[in-house]
């Protein structure tokens, strides 16, 4: 059930992404700032954001329960920012983004500004702020084993990123057992593929998977060696990018039907930002 609701949130976000809530000027008095008044004595901020959700059927039913309650978003924010304390507004703006999606899932994107009316710094100032932007990223990572109970090595990461309040599973792969790819010789590999949902940047996502593969016993010795857990990132919404321990699309997976195979089960119409095709006519083109 947890896993159905999820996807229905996924499908429901991806069809109308146009829809916006609008809360302007929410007037919290908190403390936030770099000099030591500010945060003893505290002082007045005010919040602005827009929501992106799907409203459509909350526009056709005439029922909350389908939209977004603007009055708990706005408690919400309240509690949080008189809970917390940060010297800079951009810190503050960032994890409230982060906060708010986490806590309200059915909102795929928040825009926020983060307003400091009157901020000390001995001029004549109306207001100070900082504007922000976070989303749901849909990401789509391959799962790889040759060593140990590979089965139990896959089911303890995906476990491990689904306990994350910033990640969200939404689909997982049948399991194949595939020959090893490149020179080395070793056993035969389980491959698999999972679609998930989260906030974590790129760069942030990489970090967790290769602490998770650390955690499992991963040794990089031999390149296209024997490993315990591999966990790539193959596609990162329609994401192009490339940086020295990075690279998105994953540099090498249309040339890899343990990988294609897998993850044209779960995603078969997903665009390569690249080649401009389906994964099911990359693997089908594989297989020519």
């Amino acid at each position: 059930m947890k896993k159905n609701k999820k996807m229905e949130e996924f499908m429901r976000n991806k069809v109308n992404k146009n829809d916006k809530i609008y809360i302007r000027d929410l007037v919290v008095f908190a403390n936030h700032g770099v000099m030591k008044e500010e945060q003893v004595l505290g002082q007045k901020f005010l919040v602005s954001c827009v929501l992106h959700t799907d409203l459509s059927r909350a526009g056709d039913t005439d029922n909350l329960k389908y939209s977004v309650n603007y009055a708990n978003v706005c408690e919400f924010i309240t509690k949080w920012m008189k809970e917390n304390t940060y010297q800079l507004l951009e810190a503050c703006a960032s994890h409230l983004c982060n906060e708010i999606l986490m806590e309200f899932r059915s909102i795929d994107r928040v825009e926020i500004e983060l307003k400091k009316p009157w901020a000390p710094i001995g001029l004549p100032l109306d207001t100070v702020s900082v504007s922000m932007e976070r989303a749901w990223h849909i990401a789509y990572i391959a799962l790889g084993s040759n060593i140990g109970d590979s089965r139990a090595l896959f089911c303890e990461a995906i476990d491990k990123i689904e306990s994350r309040k910033d990640c969200d599973i939404i689909k997982i792969s049948d399991y194949i057992t595939t020959k090893p790819y490149g020179p080395v010789k070793q056993d035969d590999f389980l491959n698999g593929a999972i679609m998930i949902r989260t906030i974590l940047s790129p760069k942030k996502l990489l970090d967790l998977l290769n602490n998770i593969e650390a955690e499992a016993g991963r040794e990089r010795v031999v390149h296209w060696g024997p490993r315990t857990l591999d966990l790539d990132i193959l596609l990162y919404d329609d994401l192009m990018m490339s940086t020295d321990d990075l690279t998105i699309p994953h540099i090498d997976m249309h040339n890899r039907d343990f990988v294609l195979k897998p993850l044209a089960q779960i995603a078969p119409y997903e665009l390569h930002p690249v080649y401009k095709k389906t994964i099911i006519e990359l693997l089908e083109d594989l297989n020519i």
